[in-house]
């Protein structure tokens, strides 16, 4: 992991912790081991920072969705890779889930508008194999059904009471059972 990504790591932490506007420069670079101003070699500002996180975060989703659905040899596994993928990255990011629901409008303007782009194309990855699946879900009907089943996977954060392993069952199985 380069330091750039530590840094990334260490920050959405703190701010799923105690919020972006709670958590100062000189927080971030002393969790960091290093000086707040330091982390101007790696990051023009604190909102720069949140930017990045969020902006190569659904990147990633995007592109591990497409190479997941890409590699399956029907729909319905299509389906399971994108449910096992999603609970996967829940579950390894909570704090991420967190920053994005709570900070949303601390991102700039241009971030924002990125990050929506990446999640409608990660949507439609889904409502796509959705409605090849069942020929009669309209697309309307098909990307709500991808938000619901965000939202059940993306309630992990909130519901840590189980150890991964077995919250990696029961949101894959619910999600499933949803979808289908």
């Amino acid at each position: 992991m380069s330091r750039r990504d530590q840094i990334l790591e260490t920050a959405a932490e703190l701010f799923a912790q105690r919020g972006y506007h709670g958590v100062s420069v000189a927080d971030l670079g002393a969790a960091c081991g290093i000086s707040g101003p330091a982390l101007y070699k790696h990051f023009p500002s604190k909102q720069a920072m949140l930017a990045e996180m969020l902006v190569s975060i659904s990147e990633e989703l995007l592109r591990e969705g497409r190479r997941r659905v890409a590699e399956t040899p029907d729909p319905q596994a299509a389906l399971a890779a994108l449910v096992d993928w999603h609970v996967d990255f829940a579950l390894r990011h909570r704090p991420l889930i967190v920053v994005q629901d709570r900070d949303w409008e601390s991102l700039p303007a241009e971030a924002r508008e990125q990050v929506r782009a990446l999640q409608r194309e990660y949507v439609d990855l889904w409502a796509a194999e959705l409605r090849v699946l069942d020929q009669g879900l309209d697309l309307p009907t098909a990307r709500s059904m991808a938000h619901a089943a965000f939202g059940l996977i993306n309630s992990t954060p909130h519901s840590g009471l189980l150890p991964d392993a077995r919250m990696r069952d029961l949101l894959t199985r619910m999600a499933l059972g949803a979808l289908r």
